[in-house]
């Protein structure tokens, strides 16, 4: 079945310009909300994940201005902004897998130390299976997309395995500090 073309616009770069603007302020403002939800529901814990999350929106946005690996430098278009605000909120997900495994190791009589091991260990099957899943996802629209879809398929997938490398790595880290 063919595809038609039912309605196309252009709008101008001003036009363009201010809706790139008032997703990032959209980004910036979701963000913020989501770290201080994370702080009052997880106490030091979503501090350390407030932590890990400024890390990996570091890390991705270093690797979207260089154009580490194989990749160009990259252009965040809206489609781009909405593929890394996607990843944000995998980024989060990761870390409330692993912290609600903790609790539960915790409830159980296990020491912090050993509810940490458990925590990671036990959330890591989640965390594994929605990246893949979203990775695979993000491959499939990079393939068979044209450019805007393509933009967000990138980006998608830049910050779910840099995310996987946050909540697997710097959170872990970071708790094994705390806890000793």
């Amino acid at each position: 079945v063919p595809i038609k073309i039912l309605e196309q616009r252009s709008i101008g770069p001003s036009l363009g310009q201010e809706s790139i603007n008032k997703s990032l302020v959209a980004g910036i403002l979701g963000l913020s909300i989501v770290m201080i939800y994370m702080a009052i529901y997880y106490g030091v814990l979503g501090l350390v994940a407030n932590v890990a999350l400024l890390i990996y929106a570091v890390l991705v946005l270093a690797i979207f201005k260089s154009g580490l690996f194989i990749l160009p430098p990259i252009t965040l278009t809206l489609s781009g902004i909405a593929g890394f605000i996607l990843s944000i909120g995998m980024a989060v997900d990761a870390n409330i897998l692993i912290f609600e495994r903790m609790k539960e190791e915790i409830r159980w009589g296990k020491s912090k130390s050993l509810a940490l091991v458990l925590g990671f260990k036990r959330a890591w099957s989640s965390i594994w299976a929605s990246n893949v899943s979203s990775l695979m996802t993000a491959l499939i629209l990079y393939s068979l997309g044209q450019s805007i879809v393509r933009g967000f398929a990138i980006t998608l997938a830049i910050g779910v395995l840099v995310s996987m490398f946050s909540a697997i790595i710097v959170t872990r880290t970071i708790l094994r500090i705390i806890i000793k």
